[in-house]
């Protein structure tokens, strides 16, 4: 579990630190604060076996350029927006025990076949040298034998149909394959279908699915059973993203099984959360404005199941939020619960500050009872 986080020249973040991480570490601030870079940042670290959430990190924002073959735009990732030879950025997780270091950096790398004339000491050999070399991007995961390095083109992108990313957990090691944290990215708008009927069918018939039950009922108590009807069951063009279907639920008071999708926004989000929790058991949990789609008078037991949940299967959980209905709602846990260990917190996030404004459980009581603004 982390308990600091050390960001450089990403996104928006010249330096800055998170300390004092708890188990549930809910990030607040105003718009533009960074509090969205500060989840990316977290996946970044752990995710040097799936290539693929780096693409989509940047896919979901819009950072490609369209001309021509498409390419991941990666000047946004950098501090200033702006790349040249030697641009770097780095994340450094810190669990108490050991350091997690990600660097991505931009660097020079010269034709294979340069190495084969390097007696060859001539200025006309020298001057083909140096027109021949590439700018490279490279990721560079230094706790493990993971290294990614792609050409830029000339607009400074990244080819995103390069196949060579694909890098497999299943070829790793058994050493680094023990070493992987698993990690779940949820968005606003919730995993879409396809990803999160993926998820369901790797806990369904294990102990974990009622787990998922159980945080459906905290929305609807009438609620029995759940199931995923497949994505091919319902499209056969295979195409649907982000509707709120492919599942249906048993209600006791229906004979047939209700669609998901027609008991409302919350309803699916507590499904995202509490099968996405489940799927990162002894991992990270990461959710962007975790109270979209809920109602206020739901928060504080989306709160107490997310605690619960994260505390039993050993998942860190990080969030953010602009209601203050949805921190004040922890508030309400912490106190129910009578937590003092500092499994809870609350980081404030501000644009012109180089490190979090942290709330510990305390804290966050006062605040609320005395109506205490911490966003």
């Amino acid at each position: 579990m982390l308990k600091s986080l050390t960001i450089n020249n990403f996104r928006c973040f010249q330096s800055f630190e998170l300390q004092q991480l708890s188990r549930v570490n809910l990030l607040v601030g105003m718009n533009n604060s960074g509090k969205t870079s500060i989840l990316e940042a977290i996946q970044l670290l752990y995710s040097f076996h799936q290539p693929g959430k780096f693409h989509k990190m940047i896919l979901d924002r819009g950072e490609y350029f369209t001309e021509g073959d498409r390419q991941l735009d990666i000047r946004h990732l950098f501090y200033g927006r702006e790349i040249s030879l030697g641009s770097e950025f780095s994340i450094v997780g810190n669990n108490g025990k050991e350091q997690e270091k990600f660097i991505a950096s931009i660097q020079t790398e010269y034709p294979n076949n340069s190495e084969q004339d390097i007696s060859d000491n001539s200025e006309e050999f020298r001057d083909e040298l140096e027109s021949s070399k590439k700018l490279v991007f490279i990721l560079d995961w230094q706790n493990q034998p993971v290294k990614i390095k792609r050409n830029l083109s000339d607009y400074g992108g990244v080819y995103l149909g390069d196949s060579n990313w694909a890098i497999l957990a299943t070829k790793l090691n058994t050493r680094v394959a023990k070493s992987i944290v698993k990690s779940q990215f949820i968005a606003p708008l919730s995993l879409n279908i396809r990803e999160i009927s993926k998820l369901f069918d790797e806990i369904v018939l294990t102990p974990e699915e009622n787990l998922t039950l159980e945080a459906l009922q905290i929305i609807e108590p009438k609620i029995e059973r759940i199931a995923s009807i497949g994505p091919e069951k319902y499209d056969s063009n295979n195409e649907i993203v982000g509707a709120r279907g492919g599942f249906r639920v048993k209600v006791s008071d229906q004979k047939q099984p209700i669609p998901i999708g027609s008991m409302g926004e919350g309803i699916w989000r507590i499904l995202a959360l509490a099968i996405a929790l489940v799927s990162a058991q002894g991992g990270v949990l990461l959710v962007d404005e975790i109270d979209t789609g809920l109602h206020f008078s739901t928060m504080s037991d989306m709160w107490k199941l997310i605690w619960k949940t994260a505390k039993k299967l050993d998942v860190q959980v990080f969030a953010t939020t602009h209601n203050s209905d949805c921190w004040s709602s922890l508030a309400d846990v912490i106190k129910s619960e009578g937590l003092e260990s500092e499994e809870i917190k609350i980081h404030r996030i501000e644009a012109d500050k180089n490190s979090s404004v942290v709330f510990t459980e305390p804290e966050i009581v006062i605040a609320a009872k005395r109506d205490i603004e911490v966003r």
